[in-house]
């Protein structure tokens, strides 16, 4: 076994640095105060408590005051600089695919975390580091380097190798490959900061990068979610202890105190005492977090004081507050909550998080109130491309009268956003834009206090988009809202009157302008939803009728389902050509494997991307890259329908050609004399 030459290397990049002329910082130096105690809190490259010791530390720093901590890492051996998985992506932490032999010096469980790729190589140690600064201090950047190399002559190495990456909360904590370092960091020196501040400023997601990692984080999501509903299924105790809206309510409510907000720190893991007094109980201590929580977020007291009574009364059940082996059920869930689930909600995505909680647990027992399968959750690529097709924009304002967990809010949130970013440059304007999209374009309603709950959390953690989450019935709230809608969002209760489109007549008829998006039973266009549907084509116009799979939901609601397109607040001409569309080949094999993660039970095997943006340019009337859906193949049609609001399925426009040609022709002698031999093989006559 070769031997390390790491601290050889160490030196190597040290005398490069001095005759670079940079100041740098050695394994025992404080940088700075605060990246010191980030790097103490933070778990060690092993999984401990220890303090973590970059090799190599140094601070870039422009005229402007902008300082970039850099974290070098070095390794001193064959093929040590990286490793990546099948993705290219740097690998940190992994399991143990099985136990450990008898008598090991490591000894660990199947599945206990593995943190031997960290420790082991360069580049993945220091970007350890560099999440440990990002996570636990106030700067939202970092630079991280790893060094390697193998060979000595002379004493010294000959074979240096080195390859750096930038890190940013704005990038969602992805590593950015800066390749104009991997030969030369001649663009440390102070006259050449400021383009390479350029340079770094430029690696931002690409669209493709976000979708991949937010497809990636909402599978590690659910997994872990998962995970631990099984743990507490799977305790006699537990399972019978709690019902499935206090299982919702334990969730949310444990997330809450996990969450880290400016003027509310961070509970930890360790202020649990588990202590068996009632006034110092887990759960005591987790409510007291709570309220300073959502106080923290600006949450009105009329939500505070809703959302405290229904988690009260979970967080104060003796079960989960009574020591085993010196621990609470609470602490032991909560551990798990801090260390899977937390790191995978602070970020910049916009995911119905909650909608995930409501939808894991449901995959278990039904959610109270959903015998009507009137409580489902639309999947993500569902929502977001119906609010494209309704032209959400930075300026939209937008309502759901039945919000669920407020899926849709949060995917037309994240255009508004997108949106904004691209269209005002100036900081300040954009800051203001942005929090006035959050906290006064948005309007949701939901009837169902379980559900409200998980609508308010998703909203409060994309920074106070609470303030227009209202819990009640929208029959009777809408009408004192003076919300200037122009987009409406809705999967409505489907028991309810014309199949739900009773809250689309409602919402459209308060809206001046804009579209409306409606996912709702088929069969509610084709007579069902009479007589909504007919009065609705009075004042607005249906543009779009999209066939849907029947099985969008995953097993969780077995309807054949549309999607209807309205232009608001124009009456419906009978000569207007609607565009209907047969999209119930979506691209997405789905099956409904409980224990399964998205990544089994939602597959894109075909195209699926590409279909629904083809689907987006249809409807939106814009040049489309692909042709799954055209009117010479038969998926898209372009007809008339009448005013009395009963002909807007697909299958109802499909026309039929039952004229013979010749191919058909063919077909019958080909079919007809087949049998004939078949007879005449067989020592059957034939009189014909």
């Amino acid at each position: 076994m070769s031997r390390s030459v790491e601290e050889k290397v160490e030196e190597y990049y040290k005398s490069y640095l001095d005759k670079l002329g940079i100041r740098h910082f050695g394994k025992t130096e404080v940088i700075n105060q605060d990246i010191y105690e980030a790097l103490r809190t933070a778990k060690s490259k092993s999984g401990g408590s220890g303090i973590n010791y970059p090799d190599i530390q140094l601070f870039l720093q422009d005229k402007y005051t902008r300082r970039l901590p850099v974290m070098i890492e070095a390794k001193g051996g064959k093929n040590k600089l990286e490793k990546l998985d099948k993705n290219d992506e740097i690998i940190q932490v992994t399991v143990y695919p099985s136990d450990s032999r008898e008598g090991a010096k490591n000894p660990h469980k199947k599945g206990d975390p593995n943190y031997s790729t960290i420790k082991n190589y360069a580049v993945n140690g220091a970007l350890h580091y560099g999440k440990a600064i990002l996570e636990n201090s106030n700067f939202d950047e970092v630079l991280i380097i790893g060094i390697n190399g193998t060979t000595l002559k002379n004493g010294s190495i000959t074979d240096p190798e080195n390859k750096a990456y930038y890190i940013s909360k704005q990038n969602n904590y992805v590593p950015k490959h800066v390749a104009e370092l991997d030969d030369s960091w001649e663009l440390f020196k102070e006259n050449n900061i400021d383009h390479l501040f350029e340079i770094l400023d430029k690696l931002s997601l690409t669209d493709a990068e976000l979708e991949r990692l937010t497809l990636k984080t909402e599978a590690d999501l659910e997994k872990q979610i998962k995970t631990i509903h099984q743990a507490i299924y799977d305790d006699d105790n537990l399972k019978t202890m709690l019902s499935t809206n206090e299982k919702l309510y334990l969730f949310s409510g444990l997330i809450m105190a996990g969450l880290k907000t400016e003027g509310a720190p961070r509970l930890e893991v360790n202020e649990l005492r588990s202590s068996d007094k009632s006034a110092l109980n887990d759960g005591h201590i987790i409510l007291n977090h709570i309220q300073v929580f959502l106080e923290a977020r600006n949450a009105d007291s009329a939500k505070i004081e809703m959302i405290m009574s229904l988690l009260d009364s979970v967080f104060k059940k003796n079960g989960l507050n009574q020591p085993h082996n010196g621990e609470s059920a609470i602490k032991k869930i909560y551990r798990d909550i801090s260390n899977n689930i937390i790191p995978l909600l602070e970020s910049n995505l916009h995911l119905d998080f909650t909608g995930k909680i409501l939808n894991s647990l449901s995959d278990w027992v039904s959610i109270d109130n959903d015998q009507a399968n009137d409580v489902v959750l639309t999947p993500r690529y569902i929502t977001k491309m119906m609010a494209i097709l309704t032209r959400t924009n930075k300026d939209s304002y937008v309502w759901d009268l039945a919000m669920g967990s407020a899926g849709f809010l949060v995917s037309a949130m994240d255009l508004m956003i997108k949106d904004a970013k691209q269209k005002i440059q100036d900081e300040q304007e954009l800051k203001n834009k942005i929090k006035n999209i959050k906290e006064q374009q948005i309007l949701g309603i939901e009837i169902l206090g379980n559900i409200y709950i998980l609508a308010v959390l998703n909203m409060i953690l994309m920074g106070d988009g609470s303030s227009n989450m209202l819990n009640g019935n929208s029959h009777e709230l809408y009408e004192n809202q003076n919300f200037p809608a122009n987009v409406f969002l809705l999967n409505p209760p489907y028991s309810a009157p014309g199949k739900g489109f009773n809250f689309v007549e409602e919402a459209l008829s308060k809206m001046q302008k804009g579209y409306a998006a409606i996912l709702i039973q088929e069969n509610a266009g084709s007579g069902n939803g009479l007589p909504f549907t007919k009065r609705i084509l009075k004042n607005n116009t249906l543009e779009a009728s999209i066939h849907m799979p029947g099985d969008i939901f995953g097993g969780k609601a077995s309807v054949q389902t549309a999607i209807y397109v309205f232009k608001v607040n124009q009456p419906h001409d009978p000569d207007n050509l609607v565009t209907f569309i047969d999209m119930s080949e979506d691209g997405y094999t789905r099956q409904n494997r409980k224990k399964s993660s998205q990544e089994v039970n939602l597959r894109d095997t075909d195209h699926a991307k590409e279909r629904y943006a083809e689907v987006e340019a249809i409807v939106l009337n814009k040049k489309s890259k692909t042709d799954y859906y055209t009117e010479a193949n038969g998926k898209v049609i372009k007809d008339a329908i009448s005013l009395e609001g009963n002909d807007w399925t697909f299958s109802q426009h499909q026309k039929f050609d039952i004229t013979p040609n010749e191919q058909d022709l063919k077909d019958t002698v080909a079919e007809y004399l087949s049998w004939k031999v078949s007879k005449l093989l067989k020592g059957g006559g034939t009189d014909e």
